[in-house]
């Protein structure tokens, strides 16, 4: 496997903030700075693209405070993603990030080959699960073993301007129609109206 497509479908939205896994730096509004991937040269390219399940917003963002998107494939509904073609070392460098530790990790991507679900560790994103196969090359995410026992937090205003103008950026949506889409996943639905998200697109 040389190259596959990374589903993003929270902050990673925004190209620029994915762009720092790959070559450093501190996203707009984060309070973190990424050492970057190995290889720090951009995605072959990026689509759009609609992947079935839900959102939930749990935990606590060291980066951004408050909770944090983590798919939920098991939710009735559909996902705005975008699809970044990266190769595997790229891919391996943002996990081992996502999971706190240097670039560089050597893990083997074949147990989500086989099963299309493997865990790596216990945090959000240390999960990678397979979601097919487009133009031959595998897609794959990062969400949580559990993450049904994990309990709601709003997403702070941060983050969710970075997550809405990521969605904006990628699905060329309407602020009414973001507002209504992210104000109704568990964890944003009781302290977010459609409104105030909209508020934040500017």
């Amino acid at each position: 496997m040389k190259r596959l497509w990374y589903v993003a479908y929270g902050t990673n939205l925004s190209s620029a903030r994915f762009r720092s896994y790959l070559h450093g730096g501190r996203p707009l509004g984060a309070a973190r700075d990424y050492p970057g991937s190995r290889n720090p040269l951009p995605p072959e390219r990026d689509s759009p693209l609609t992947i079935s399940g839900g959102l939930r917003f749990v935990g606590v963002s060291s980066v951004w405070g408050g909770g944090m998107a983590v798919y939920d494939p098991r939710a009735p509904g559909a996902v705005a993603a975008r699809a970044y073609l990266i190769t595997a070392e790229q891919f391996v460098d943002v996990l081992a990030q996502e999971m706190r530790l240097p670039p560089g990790l050597d893990l083997d991507l074949t147990p989500v080959q086989d099963t299309s679900w493997h865990s790596f560790g216990p945090g959000c994103y240390q999960t990678v699960a397979c979601l097919g196969i487009r133009d031959g090359h595998l897609m794959l995410t990062f969400t949580s073993a559990d993450v049904h026992a994990r309990p709601d937090n709003p997403p702070s205003e941060r983050y969710l301007r970075t997550m809405a103008l990521g969605i904006r950026e990628s699905h060329r949506w309407t602020s009414t129609r973001i507002g209504g889409y992210l104000a109704r996943f568990p964890g944003a639905a009781d302290a977010w109206s459609p409104e105030s998200i909209e508020e934040l697109i500017v």
